[in-house]
């Protein structure tokens, strides 16, 4: 009997520790298997989706091509750079590695330049490429960039143009600014071991209900997989990127790179320009309609019954509207300057339409108020609001529920100050605020403190954050 003691108790303890772990391991690995079909059947789906594309923009590339001719003889792109838009480039390609960033038009360019200068400075080893598709965008960007930044037009999203273009300039990595979201693009660039990165990224509300469709989302979950590194520009838009199965381990916060246009300084010949119009406004009162709808012009037929020295600065959405707009005002018996025109504010000037590009963050600085538009009615998008801000303007703008995609500043401005940003409803409703801020100095003074606290605020470290990221979960691997 004593030496049998040890048996029991040896195989009591032999029995249970297989019994766990393999229990354990079955469960474990089941899940795996079951997560790794699903992936693999979305990816599949994903891919199936992505051919069709394919084929489609091949199939219409002679359309396209044709489309191109008909915006260059309509003034839309560069008369003789065009052809980039095919691929065709027109710089050489300067040996060493390259990094590649992408935005569509001004707004997105501008959010850009901030970090293309840290990489230009922090990493003067690598060669730096950019891309626009608006040819308004690459008249303003062109003397804003770095004197060794390439400059290039946007391939269109056919094979064969975004194919020529990744085998001519053979991009380290490719950081693309906010929703451009081409798919020859990203998964062209993924096959040639291509790293991509999304800064700024948002989708607007319209663009994530598409993508959320059955036919497309296993497309845009296929494209998101592509990227090591996505810098949402809010947590709504991370949340977005998460539902549409964007990787998780590559999302990251920095801020809103939008909020960084205290680094891009205003050109010289522009300077001279603007102080010339500040001493012609000097006794006037001035606020300034952005991006406006024709609302604003009501608004200002009312308030010059009150204060007959106001000057209302019109800057339309698209520069080529200030002339229809001055038109229409001087049928109607409105005295009007136009600054393409270089026209002076003589007396009896109650309205400067600003039909120019690329001097929106330095004509804030003249006015006192600043109403940005594109947030009075119904299916707009809103604006950027930090530009005034930053210039110290009391800002005023729509109700939330027009402010589109520039939502998130309204709110994480009024969190930092109430007063930061005043929201309106509607014509009467504006009108009434703008008379309250003209007629008391003291409230008028409180709302320009406040948006400028706030912005600065917000606007803190904001590229060092984006760089450092870029930097560190992106550059690295791709320039290992």
């Amino acid at each position: 009997m004593g030496p049998e003691k040890p048996f029991p108790a040896q195989s009591h303890r032999a029995k249970p520790k297989p019994s766990k772990p393999c229990f354990k391991k079955r469960k474990r690995s089941r899940l795996p298997k079951q997560a790794e079909g699903k992936m693999a059947m979305a990816a599949s789906r994903g891919e199936l989706v992505y051919k069709i594309y394919r084929a489609l923009t091949y199939g219409l590339s002679p359309l396209l091509h044709l489309h191109l001719h008909w915006r260059k003889f309509r003034g839309l792109e560069h008369p003789l750079r065009w052809p980039e838009r095919l691929g065709r480039p027109s710089l050489p390609r300067t040996p060493g590695l390259l990094l590649w960033f992408h935005a569509v038009s001004l707004g997105e360019g501008m959010a850009a330049i901030p970090v293309i200068k840290c990489c230009s400075q922090l990493r003067p080893d690598v060669n730096i490429l950019m891309t626009t598709t608006t040819f308004s965008a690459f008249e303003v960007l062109k003397n804003r960039i770095p004197a060794n930044v390439i400059y290039q037009f946007a391939p269109i999203d056919t094979p064969s143009a975004m194919d020529a273009f990744l085998g001519y300039w053979k991009p380290n990595g490719i950081v693309i600014m906010e929703s451009e979201l081409w798919p020859n693009l990203i998964v062209g660039a993924s096959k040639c071991g291509i790293g991509l990165a999304l800064l700024n990224a948002r989708l607007s509300a319209k663009s994530f209900r598409n993508w959320s469709r059955p036919v497309l989302f296993p497309l845009i979950s296929l494209l998101l997989s592509k990227f090591s590194l996505i810098v949402p520009l809010s947590s709504v838009q991370a949340i977005h990127f998460q539902l549409l199965q964007a990787p998780p381990f590559s999302i990251n916060f920095s801020g809103d790179l939008k909020y960084a246009v205290d680094e891009c300084e205003p050109l010289v010949k522009d300077v001279g320009r603007i102080e010339d119009l500040q001493k012609q406004l000097s006794q006037k009162r001035v606020w300034m309609a952005a991006s406006i709808h024709r609302v604003m012009l009501g608004v200002h037929k009312g308030l010059t019954q009150t204060y007959p020295d106001l000057v209302t600065i019109i800057v339309p959405r698209h520069p080529q509207h200030g002339k229809e707009i001055a038109e229409e005002l001087q049928k109607g018996g409105k005295t009007v300057a136009l600054r393409s025109q270089h026209e002076k504010l003589i007396p009896g000037t109650s309205i400067y339409v600003v039909d120019t590009l690329g001097e929106l963050r330095q004509l804030y600085k003249l006015s006192p108020i600043a109403v940005i538009g594109g947030s009075f009615f119904p299916g707009l998008a809103g604006h950027n609001i930090s530009e005034a801000a930053a210039a110290g303007c009391a800002v005023l703008t729509g109700e939330s529920h027009h402010v589109g995609h520039f939502s998130h500043m309204v709110i994480e401005m009024q969190q930092l100050n109430p007063l930061s940003v005043m929201q309106v409803s509607g014509k009467l409703d504006l009108e009434k605020a703008l008379g309250k801020l003209f007629s008391d100095a003291k409230i008028l003074e409180s709302r320009q403190k406040a948006a400028k606290e706030a912005f600065n605020a917000l606007s803190s470290s904001v590229v060092t954050n984006a760089w450092n990221l870029l930097n560190f979960h992106f550059l690295r691997q791709v320039f290992s």
